[in-house]
């Protein structure tokens, strides 16, 4: 590259200064690229062999390995990875939470007692302390209290006994009733009420 140099006419101390400038600009592109792919692939993978290799790759093989690199690299970063499966994760728990109506499949909240779309009943309150029950529970978790049943066209509430509570005999029987569900939606009627 020298000889060429001077054959443009200049000094022969010009051109060895171009040629060792060349030659060290030239190192320390090679060193960066492979310095680069060590790094790029340390951020994309977990693998030891796979930093190690990407880097003897581009050393070895220069522009050619750098190309083949970028073709064969992983597409994301393990941050992206880990991003990406948060939010999808995110995502997720955003539908499980969200429950929806039976009767009509529209989200509704956890705490409503019918369906503000096409009134069917969604939960109901506990006759003692008005927490929200399933329509298919009989005893309150929340304070124990069996739920209101039909007899004889009255409605008498009813207490589960506490486990450390002895048995005593009931005063009078009571028959259970057990709701049937229909198919068609329950029609929310204003001023049913729950509260004794």
């Amino acid at each position: 590259m020298g000889e060429l140099l001077t054959g443009l006419g200049l000094s022969s101390d010009v051109a060895l200064g171009i040629t060792i400038y060349g030659i060290v600009l030239l190192a320390a592109l090679w060193l960066a690229m492979i310095v680069w792919a060590y790094r790029d692939m340390r951020s994309r993978s977990r693998d030891t062999f796979a930093h190690i290799g990407s880097a003897l790759l581009i050393a070895l093989l220069l522009i050619p390995g750098l190309i083949i690199y970028l073709l064969v690299r992983p597409r994301e970063t393990l941050s992206e990875a880990y991003e990406r499966s948060l939010e999808e994760e995110a995502l997720l728990q955003e539908i499980e939470e969200k429950p929806t109506c039976p009767g009509c499949g529209q989200r509704v909240q956890s705490n409503w007692q019918a369906c503000p779309h096409c009134f069917t009943r969604l939960k109901k309150p506990c006759v003692h302390c008005h927490q929200m029950l399933e329509l298919s529970w009989q005893v309150c978790p929340y304070c124990t209290t069996q739920q209101r049943t039909v007899e004889q066209g009255s409605i008498v509430p009813q207490y589960a006994r506490p486990v450390n509570m002895p048995e005593e005999a009931p005063s009078q029987p009571v028959r259970v009733r057990r709701a049937v569900r229909n198919a068609e939606p329950l029609e929310f009627i204003e001023g049913d009420d729950y509260t004794r």
